[in-house]
């Protein structure tokens, strides 16, 4: 579904990511983990198209390197950011609405037909629909988050740091929310600090250090990786 190689991407003049390579297969949850400052949030944010980049994006078997945030958006990517960046003076429903502008823009008659089945994940939206979203608890906003790029039937969905922020009962069910994702082929890059809980969702992961792929693999070697285990798979970040 989607090819990287010999990416890079900067703020002005500081290079932040150096020569990236990776790939994602239709279905398949890929995990990317690393230290705080290592360039995690900076990769999803240049291949959504938010900031300049260099190198080679391929998505379902095209080029998209020189394509704009919106050409990406109607493509089929979403990405949820860190921040979560909702409307916070609209109400539920109403940010749920605007996530649907994809399909709608698409002709789908039946867009809203999707709310239901965010609904469906998210039942804790339903009872809170007509609420304002700046009021919402911070688990409650990181589901309307995710909810809203749903309403867009994405095809790749990047995921930024979801359990940040959260208390640990709500990092379980977060976590347990993407892995049914995951099981109804959403195919998702889970950017996360969470390295024990994000390995243990996805197929295949890569540990981004200092702007570059220093070690990657199918997911439930790299959880055995002793340096790993000592550098990010230490005790109390299980999110099972």
């Amino acid at each position: 579904m989607l090819e990287v190689k010999n990416f890079s991407a900067s703020y002005a003049k500081a290079e932040v990511l150096h020569d990236i390579s990776l790939k994602v297969d239709k279905g398949q949850v890929i995990s990317v983990i690393g230290p705080n400052g290592a360039g995690k949030s900076t990769l999803l944010n240049a291949l959504m198209g938010l900031m300049p980049s260099n190198g080679s994006i391929n998505y379902l078997g095209k080029s998209i390197s020189n394509r704009s945030l919106e050409e990406r958006v109607m493509q089929g990517i979403a990405l949820v950011p860190e921040k979560r960046e909702l409307f916070a003076t609209m109400s539920v429903q109403d940010n749920l609405e605007l996530g649907g502008f994809r399909q709608k823009k698409l002709g789908n008659k039946d867009w809203r037909e999707q709310m239901e089945n965010v609904y469906k994940i998210f039942p804790k939206l339903l009872e809170r629909r007509l609420q304002l979203a700046g009021t919402l608890s911070g688990g409650e906003r990181q589901m309307l988050a995710i909810g809203r790029s749903l309403m867009s039937s994405p095809e790749l969905l990047m995921l930024d740091e979801p359990s940040i922020g959260l208390a640990p009962l709500i990092v379980k069910e977060i976590f347990k929310i993407i892995k049914q994702l995951r099981d109804t082929g959403v195919t998702l890059i889970l950017v996360e600090q969470n390295a024990r809980a994000a390995l243990a969702v996805a197929d295949y992961g890569y540990v981004l250090e200092m702007g570059e792929i220093s070690v990657h693999g199918v997911a439930t070697d790299l959880a055995k990786d002793s340096r790993l285990i000592d550098t990010y798979l230490g005790a109390g970040m299980s999110a099972n």
